[in-house]
């Protein structure tokens, strides 16, 4: 049988990371692209890779380009191209630049791989994911975005740090636009079943939900120069194994909502079942009054951004 084809579009920290954990876990062959100015870049950590791999004995190869030819027939196309945050700004800072990049983007994988499975993680992500689908004309089923796997995880990871017990036993769904206004949902989080308002004081909840929403801009900070990538590029990998492995996981994700959570046409951040089909359900909460106003909120955002790419 033959090996799966991961393309990765954007070679920078996160495609670096994304192609390390990506032949570790041998889940196919990777081809990492970017702009020719830094091809001898991607070229290098490529390389880099295949020189790794005997150490554990890994068989998946991993080459650089700058050629959208050699993309062609990927089974995964995942998108990280695009300008990073710096210090002071936000996502929406990144819509003029990164806008024409995907425009870019998107007509080479319509060309040359018609049948992937497309996951956007540029900036601002609800609007990028958007434009992509729109350029590219793909089905729906067929391009996600990656915001609510990690919104969920820096959620998880915070309820396990505060609670001092395993994130593996922790479970929590974060809904909504990937930014300040996304909708964590502490009423459902639990710690291997037992809800958090057990374990944690409210005045603890609410400052984990603060900081849930502000992780990303809190790494931002710290850096000084660039945004997360260790914990995007795993986010990534979940969602990249679950539709290769057909895992049928419920992983957060941006998708397109018709009608689902009383939003029509936008791309928001919802429990998406992902599988050899691509986004194969949207899984519906029943939501109370707090939590459906927040998500109006986060809806209404999107969708002023949205308008913005004029798509």
């Amino acid at each position: 049988m033959a090996r799966k084809k991961i393309a990765l579009i954007g070679g920078g920290q996160i495609g670096g990371i994304l192609a390390l954990i990506g032949t570790q876990k041998e889940i196919g062959d990777i081809v990492v692209l970017d702009i020719p100015q830094v091809e001898g870049m991607v070229k290098g950590k490529a390389l880099d890779i295949m020189e790794l791999r005997p150490h554990d004995g890994y068989d998946a190869n991993i080459t650089g380009t700058s050629n959208y030819a050699d993309i062609k027939d990927s089974d995964v196309v995942v998108i990280t191209a695009g300008v990073p945050r710096k210090p002071g700004m936000t996502r929406d800072d990144l819509l003029a630049v990164n806008l024409k990049i995907i425009t870019d983007v998107a007509n080479n994988v319509k060309k040359y791989a018609p049948n992937a499975f497309v996951i956007v993680v540029s900036n601002p992500l609800d609007a990028i994911v958007y434009a992509f689908y729109k350029v590219s004309g793909f089905p729906k089923n067929r391009v996600i975005g990656m915001a609510g796997a990690l919104d969920s995880g820096r959620f998880r990871a915070f309820i396990a740090m505060e609670t001092g017990l395993s994130t593996q036993d922790v479970s929590c769904v974060v809904l909504g636009g990937h930014g300040p206004t996304m909708v964590p949902l502490p009423r459902l989080a639990t710690v291997g079943g037992v809800p958090i308002d057990k374990l944690l004081s409210q005045d603890k909840i609410d400052a984990i939900v603060k900081r849930t929403r502000e992780a990303g801009t809190e790494i931002v900070k710290l850096l000084g120069n660039g945004s997360a990538f260790f914990s995007p590029a795993a986010s990534i990998m979940e969602m990249v194994e679950s539709y290769l492995k057909d895992k049928k996981r419920v992983i957060p994700s941006a998708a397109l909502c018709e009608g689902e959570y009383d939003v029509n046409g936008y791309f928001i951040g919802v429990p998406c079942v992902i599988g050899c089909n691509g986004i194969e359900q949207i899984l519906e909460i029943d939501l109370n009054s707090d939590e459906k106003a927040a998500l109006k909120n986060t809806v209404d955002h999107v969708k002023k951004v949205v308008e913005e790419t004029e798509l």
